[in-house]
């Protein structure tokens, strides 16, 4: 009986990390998607691989165009017949890549990014095992229409809520409020919500090559919006504030956002890590009822680093009006 095939791209990170050192210290990534496959027990029985290196980096060192890269690769893949896609990369920025791979991932099949804690030298190495079931969920029929999904220590999320809470732990992943949205258990991918997913955006064609500056700013006790102001409203293309509570910031910083949203599109967020910006609660200088009225715009349930990647794919097809980010951010950044 044939098995279905699923194209697996590899960005680095540590699952793809060895280390010459005769204590497995200074770790560097350097394995093929090729060898990721190969060490992995029992995974010709669930799929057919297809392995391509697509880098071999740590994950601080990648940026968004090389993320676009992938995801024409993740598209090509579908076309040339895979059943799904997996991707695998370091963790650091493992929840911006996904996420922004969501927001363009316009294809039924599953797009799966997953990666490891450990690399591939160090007892309980966790990588293997995150590919076994980043694959099965690749595969799942279940899985198709749901996006893109981060496939980690045996649990599946959703992109746009996942993010990295921990350092070193093997269970660094999770949705901080609405939680992952299904097991790999025995073998068994099983979900707890039906499919769905908001509708992608649309690529212009040649925007892959683009690269708009959207900066992210966190306030901090005693900002007076130096920071802010200091940025020229000419160099960027939208800017993102992460700020305190339900996206509150001081008086005096909120003078700054006034200034800087007159020119260019202002977002702000909670820093906090769960929970989403306010609406209608506060109205003292600084608060969300004030920041909206300087024409800065809530970013509902995002994170700042998922409203700051939200803006700068929205910056890729151009000059962005406030309307614009309004509207996405309502649709986008709440469940």
């Amino acid at each position: 009986m044939s098995t279905p095939t699923v194209a697996i791209g590899a960005l680095g990170g540590t699952i793809a990390s060895t280390s010459s050192a005769d204590d497995g210290s200074e770790i560097v990534p350097t394995l093929s998607a090729s060898s990721l496959a190969a060490a992995v027990p029992g995974l010709d029985a669930v799929a057919s691989v297809r392995a391509e290196t697509l880098a071999t980096l740590p994950s601080p060192s990648l940026d968004e165009p090389t993320i676009m890269r992938a995801l024409a690769w993740a598209r090509s893949a579908v076309e040339a017949g895979a059943t799904g896609v997996v991707l695998t990369q370091g963790t650091d920025t493992l929840e911006e890549s996904a996420y922004l791979l969501d927001l363009f991932w316009d294809r039924q099949e599953p797009l799966v990014v997953t990666g490891a804690m450990r690399s591939s030298q160090a007892a309980g190495a966790d990588g293997p095992a995150n590919l076994l079931t980043a694959v099965r969920c690749a595969v799942e029929t279940a899985s198709r229409e749901r996006g893109v999904l981060v496939a980690f220590d045996d649990e599946i999320h959703q992109a746009r809520w996942v993010s990295k809470t921990d350092s070193m732990s093997t269970s660094a992943f999770r949705s901080a409020v609405f939680g992952p949205i299904g097991r790999c258990v025995e073998a068994e991918v099983v979900y707890g919500v039906p499919a769905g997913r908001v509708p992608a955006l649309r690529l212009s064609r040649g925007a892959e090559s683009e690269d708009p500056r959207v900066p992210l700013v966190a306030t901090y006790l005693g900002d007076d919006g130096y920071v802010l102001d200091a940025i020229r409203s000419d160099d960027i293309d939208g800017i993102v504030i992460a700020g305190f509570g339900a996206g509150h910031v001081s008086a005096r910083m909120a003078e700054a956002v006034g200034r800087l949203a007159r020119q260019v599109p202002v977002v702000f967020a909670s820093r906090t890590g769960s929970g989403p910006t306010g609406r209608a609660m506060y109205g003292y200088p600084g608060s969300e009822i004030d920041l909206v009225a300087r024409g800065a715009v809530g970013a509902g349930w995002l994170s700042p680093v998922k409203a700051r990647l939200l803006l700068w794919a929205l910056a890729l097809r151009g000059p962005v009006a406030r309307a614009d980010v309004v509207a996405e951010f309502e649709v986008r950044g709440r469940p």
